[in-house]
């Protein structure tokens, strides 16, 4: 009885295991959707959106939730293993390569900017238009790995690297660093430490510090050499021994003698261009002392002439007058008193301290152009423009004459002689008297009546006898006529421009006419 009893608890068991099997089996179902809004997901039938599709399977064995690579065309991104219509629900391009090996999901690296991304093409071309930056696509970097080494950063430091047999080092930048990675054969063996000179003694180095000193291009400062050639930082006698100098990268702002010129200094090498210094070879009788390191100093660019100290960089102006060169420096430069001494034969000249040099650089001839020049905290600023004088003899008031925005014009005033009031040129033009007369000149033209009264015979008369315009006959009002003749160019009686007398004396230019009796 006993073992029938066993018997039948067994068969119970099995049928029991069985039909729990068969129901958990009944439960697996895969929903297009579920209820919840997951797509492509085994569950409870129940769980299943009846709007949809749903089967009593796995869903890698249905064919509305085969997965494949679903193509963004318009990000540029690739997602593998996708079903079908989660793909299609996003709007992307579904293909049956679960793997994304597919044309449109080829990876390269794109380089925008100092930045680097293992992406698709379209992807790159996405990146470009957000960032506003041209993009360089290579399909020739094969991994993420190289293609991050490759971005273009312009950091500088200690590029470290192995070279028969030895560790040795070059002063560059990160992306120049990265180029001669991706070029060795062992990858590891080249590092790059940003902010680091070669010398420093954790690198393990064969560059060591020395004497030397070098001007290097488009820097303005004399710099330390290492025994390998880099560069190091600013030339600082006091710090020839100075471990810490000599293992990091410093500014120009953290050396010595910052925002000065230096000139000439025998200790320190922070030249600065504006301030009129710059890196240069010493030379003896030109530079006053040599430096105290190497063979290299920060040269004065300011300038000697005639007896004045002129600054790099600072213009001038300068005119020959009585037979002399005044120059803009000079006590008796006024602007207003040249002026008037713009005689035949002169011109104005700009003149610039450039580099230790006294450039020149002449006007325009016959003063249709002047030299300006102005004084800006203390530093000359000289300039060459047009002479703007045509206009001044039909200027009939002084307000007009004299307004500078529009023209180079001056009111004249004898007193009360109102023959010779007016607008003249600030600047006498000039033109080629030897070839024929200007007719600048005629504008200077006078015409003087004087008027005198008759004597009892009808024709004698004396000074005694003059009514009007008696000083006409005064040797004096000549030379003020000639004087107002002068501002027009280069007419009347005058000295040229190396103080020689011209042709005519003042009373040659005078003719006497009929003379009124009254």
């Amino acid at each position: 009885m006993k073992k029938k009893s066993l018997i039948k608890f067994g068969m119970f068991l099995l049928i029991g295991i069985f039909l729990i099997s068969f129901i958990s089996a009944q439960v697996s179902y895969c929903c297009e959707k579920t209820t919840y809004g997951a797509w492509c997901q085994n569950e409870e039938q129940d769980k299943c959106d009846s709007a949809f599709k749903s089967a009593p399977t796995s869903c890698e064995a249905t064919s509305y939730c085969r997965q494949g690579c679903c193509y963004n065309s318009q990000e540029g991104t690739c997602m593998e293993n996708t079903p079908q219509i989660v793909c299609e629900e996003k709007g992307g391009v579904w293909d049956a390569d679960a793997n994304c090996d597919i044309p449109q999901c080829e990876l390269g690296c794109c380089l925008i900017g100092s930045q680097a991304a293992f992406v698709t093409q379209t992807r790159c071309k996405r990146l470009s238009n957000l960032y506003g930056l041209e993009n360089n696509f290579r399909t020739d970097i094969e991994n993420e790995a190289l293609c991050v080494l490759s971005a273009t950063s312009d950091v500088e430091g200690a590029c470290v690297f192995i070279e028969d047999f030895e560790t040795t080092c070059k002063r560059t930048t990160q992306k120049e660093c990265n180029k001669l990675k991706l070029s060795s054969d062992e990858e590891s063996s080249v590092e790059f430490y940003s902010g680091k000179l070669c010398t420093d003694e954790t690198l393990g180095t064969n560059c060591a510090p020395t004497e030397k000193t070098t001007c290097v291009p488009e820097k303005d400062g004399v710099y330390f050499l290492d025994s390998c050639g880099n560069i190091a930082n600013i030339y600082d006698s006091s710090k020839i021994d100075n471990q810490n100098y000599w293992s990091e990268i410093k500014d120009v702002a953290e050396s010595c003698g910052y925002d000065e010129s230096n000139a000439n200094s025998r200790t320190c090498g922070n030249c600065d261009y504006y301030l009129g210094t710059t890196c240069k070879q010493f030379q003896r009788g030109t530079d006053s002392g040599a430096p105290r390191y190497g063979d290299y100093i920060c040269r004065d660019l300011g300038c000697s002439y005639q007896g004045n100290r002129y600054e790099h960089g600072e213009s001038f102006c300068a005119v020959v007058a009585d037979g002399k060169l005044i120059l803009g420096k000079d006590d008796d430069f006024n602007e207003d008193d040249l002026a008037e001494k713009n005689q035949p034969g002169s011109r104005y000249f700009r003149l610039l301290c450039y580099n230790g040099d006294i450039i020149t650089e002449p006007c325009a001839d016959f003063r249709t152009e002047v030299c300006i020049q102005d004084e800006i905290n203390g530093f000359l600023v000289g300039a060459c423009r047009a002479n703007r004088w045509k206009d001044c003899a039909s200027q009939d008031g002084k307000k007009d004459c004299e307004n500078q925005e529009k023209r180079d014009c001056k009111w004249v005033d004898f007193k009360d002689d109102e023959l010779l009031k007016g607008c003249v040129p600030k600047y006498a033009p000039g033109y080629s008297f030897w070839e024929k007369s200007s007719t600048a000149c005629s504008k200077a033209d006078f015409k003087c009546t004087i008027e005198y009264e008759k004597g009892i015979l009808g024709f004698d008369w004396d000074d005694e006898d003059c009514e009007k315009y008696c000083e006409c006959a005064d040797s004096s009002w000549k030379n003020k006529a000639n004087k107002v003749c002068s501002y027009f160019g280069d007419c009347g009686a005058k000295q040229n421009f190396i103080g020689k007398d011209g042709y005519f004396d003042v009373n040659d230019l005078f003719e006497e006419g009929d003379i009124k009796k009254t």
